[in-house]
C-alpha cells in the first residue's frame, strides 16, 4: 500500500525516501506482514487475478513466481483494481526515456533517470494534474519543461479559460514552454533506442525525456470480462452502496465511476480521498451496516511551483452543458490584510446558478492561501448554500489570516450583486472579444497615473481617468459608446461603473477581475510624463 499522490514529491526530492510513501505515520511499512499482523488480512502478493466466475463465486488466479493456478471462493468480492495511464497510440511510445507515472516502480525508474541524466528538456504530453505536478518535479531537478496539450488550454477538465490562461502566464514566466491545441504525431529515438524528439502538428521538439501524462482510465478488465456493467466513461458502474450490477461484488476507487453531486451525472473522477471514503462504505455494507456514498463535487487541489491551483463543483463550461443559467465573478485580492507581512495574491472565480442563487462552482489559483478558500467553498456547495448565506458566514478574522471580509465572502458579494442587477461585470475574455470585434467601445482605466505608467492595456480606446476625477469630467464623456471601467482589481472599476450609471450612461459595465486578471499581453514600456 503506497501513497501514489506523493510520487511527484519523491521525484523532486521533497520526499527523500520512497519508503516514506509506503509507511504509516509511525514509520511502519505497509507490507504483507503489516496487513497480517495489524489488520488480520492475508495478502496474496505476486498473484494475478485472471477471471471472475460469478456463477460459482470463484476468482481464478495464477501465482506469478511459480505458474501455479489457484482459485479463491468468495461470499462477497471487492474490486479495487484502480486505474491505469492512458498511453497515446503513437509511434515511439515505448522508447527508452519515455515514461508514465502510476506505480512506485514507475517512480523509481523516473527517479533513476532524473538523477543520472543531467539537465535537459522533458516533454510532458498532457497538461492535466499529473502532467503539471510532474512539471514541478522536473523543474526542481533542473530540467527544461515543454507541455504539450491537445485541448485549447492547460488543465482542460479542471479550469475555465480565464483561470487557465493566468496559470499559463505564470508557468511561462518560470520558463515552461506551453503548446496548447497541439497534437503529438510521433516520438523518435536515436540508433540506440533512446528518445530524442517529439513531432507535433506544430513542429518538432528536441528532448532528452518524455512523460506520457494523457490521463487515467479505469482498469476494468476483470469486471468487463465478468459481464459487470461498465459506465459510459469506462469505469465500473456502482450504486450508492458501492455495489456493482452483481450485488455480491463491490467496487471502489479509481476503477469506478461516481455521481457528480451537482449535475447528477456519472463521471470518472479518480482521487485518493474518494477511494478511502468508498472503502469505508464498502466495509460497512459487507459487515452489515447500511452505508451509502453520496457522490463527489470533483474537488481537487495541487501545488505547481509557487502557485496553488484548486477547483470544486462545476466549471462554467460544465454548468452550461448541465443546463444551468450561470452567473460568474472574478475576485483577485491578497490572502490576508494587505498591510500584514507575507500577504500574497489569490485569484478566485465563482459560478452561481442564477435561478436559485446557489454557488455551484469555484476555482482558485495563486501563491497565497487558496486551499483555505477551497474548503470553505466545498462546505458551502455541499450544504446547498446560496451566495447570500455565504456572505453572512461568520468566518474567522485577524490580519495574519484574512481580510475583514474574506476573499470568498467578497466573491459571494460580487455574485449577489450580479444576480440582483446591482452591478454588471464583463469578463476579460468578453472585453477582449469586444475589442477584436471593433465595437464602439470606451475602456475607462480609473487607476492612478503612476499605475498607468507601470503597465496598461495598449489600445486607442483606453482612456485614463483616475476614479477621484471621474465625477468632475462625467459631463465630457460620450454617451453613445459602450463603456467598460477597470482598475487593478476592479474594485474601483465597480465604483466607477456605479458613478457612470448614476450619471446617465446606459451601456456601462466593469471588467471582472481587473487588470491583474487580464490574461493577455500588457504594455509595460515607460511613458513620458505629460
Amino acid at each position: 500500500s503506497y501513497a501514489g499522490c506523493g510520487l511527484p514529491y519523491y521525484l523532486s526530492g521533497q520526499v527523500s525516501d520512497f519508503k516514506d510513501l509506503m509507511s504509516t505515520p509511525a514509520g511502519v511499512i505497509r507490507d504483507v506482514q503489516f496487513f497480517k499482523n495489524v489488520k488480520n488480512v492475508k495478502v496474496e502478493a505476486r498473484t494475478f487475478a485472471e477471471e471472475i466466475d460469478r456463477e460459482n463465486k470463484v476468482v481464478k488466479a495464477v501465482r506469478l513466481d511459480t505458474g501455479e493456478r489457484v482459485e479463491y471462493p468468495y461470499d462477497k468480492l471487492v474490486l479495487a483494481t484502480g486505474g491505469k495511464p492512458q498511453v497515446p497510440d503513437i509511434e515511439g511510445n515505448d522508447l527508452e526515456g519515455v515514461f508514465k507515472l502510476r506505480s512506485i516502480l514507475d517512480g523509481l525508474e523516473i527517479k533513476k533517470w532524473v538523477d543520472g541524466s543531467g539537465e535537459g528538456t522533458v516533454a510532458i504530453i498532457g497538461a492535466g494534474l499529473i502532467g503539471l505536478e510532474m512539471a514541478e518535479a522536473f523543474i526542481e531537478k533542473g530540467h527544461r519543461v515543454v507541455l504539450v496539450e491537445l485541448e485549447e488550454h492547460i488543465l482542460p477538465k479542471t479550469l475555465d479559460v480565464e483561470t487557465a490562461l493566468l496559470l499559463q502566464r505564470y508557468l511561462a514566466s518560470r520558463g515552461v514552454e506551453i503548446y496548447t491545441s497541439t497534437r503529438v504525431l510521433s516520438i523518435a529515438g536515436d540508433s540506440s533506442g533512446m528518445v530524442q524528439s517529439v513531432t507535433t502538428d506544430r513542429g518538432e521538439i528536441t528532448v532528452s525525456g518524455v512523460l506520457l501524462a494523457a490521463g487515467v482510465r479505469s482498469e476494468n478488465r476483470l469486471a468487463r470480462e465478468a459481464g459487470l456493467q461498465i459506465g459510459k466513461h469506462g469505469g465500473v458502474a456502482v450504486n450508492d452502496r458501492m455495489e456493482t450490477s452483481d450485488p455480491d461484488i463491490y467496487a471502489g476507487g479509481d476503477t469506478v465511476e461516481v455521481k457528480h453531486v451537482i449535475s447528477g451525472e456519472d463521471a470518472y473522477l479518480p482521487m485518493g480521498s474518494t477511494a478511502n471514503k468508498q472503502g469505508r462504505v464498502i466495509g460497512d455494507n459487507i459487515c452489515g451496516t447500511a452505508s451509502t456514498f453520496p457522490g463527489v463535487l470533483g474537488t481537487m487541489v495541487m501545488k505547481i511551483l509557487d502557485f496553488t491551483v484548486a477547483k470544486t463543483g462545476l466549471t462554467e463550461a460544465e454548468a452550461r452543458r448541465a443546463g444551468f443559467e450561470t452567473v460568474t465573478a472574478l475576485n483577485p485580492a491578497p490572502d490576508r490584510a494587505h498591510y500584514y507581512p507575507g500577504a500574497k495574491p489569490i485569484f478566485l472565480k465563482g459560478i452561481a446558478d442564477k435561478k436559485t442563487g446557489r454557488l455551484i462552482g469555484f476555482q482558485g489559483i495563486g501563491p497565497g492561501d487558496v486551499a483555505k478558500r477551497l474548503d470553505i467553498a466545498v462546505t458551502a456547495i455541499s450544504a446547498g448554500m446560496g451566495v447570500k448565506e455565504i456572505f453572512n458566514l461568520d468566518l474567522g478574522y485577524a490580519p495574519p489570516y484574512s481580510n475583514a471580509l474574506d476573499n470568498i465572502i467578497n466573491l459571494a458579494s460580487i455574485l449577489e450583486n450580479k444576480i440582483e442587477g446591482v452591478g454588471r461585470g464583463i469578463s476579460p475574455l468578453a472585453v477582449r472579444e469586444m475589442m477584436s470585434n471593433g465595437d464602439d467601445l470606451l475602456l475607462l482605466d480609473v487607476r492612478s497615473p503612476a499605475e498607468y505608467n507601470e503597465m496598461r492595456i495598449k489600445d486607442e480606446r483606453v482612456m485614463l481617468v483616475p476614479l477621484g476625477k471621474l465625477r468632475s469630467v462625467l459631463s465630457e464623456l460620450p454617451r453613445d459608446k459602450k463603456m467598460v471601467a477597470f482598475c487593478k482589481t476592479s474594485l474601483r472599476g465597480y465604483e466607477a461603473s456605479t458613478i457612470l450609471k448614476g450619471g446617465g450612461v446606459k451601456d456601462v459595465a466593469f471588467m471582472d477581475g481587473g487588470l491583474i486578471m487580464w490574461p493577455f499581453e500588457v504594455d509595460r514600456s515607460p511613458l513620458l510624463e505629460k
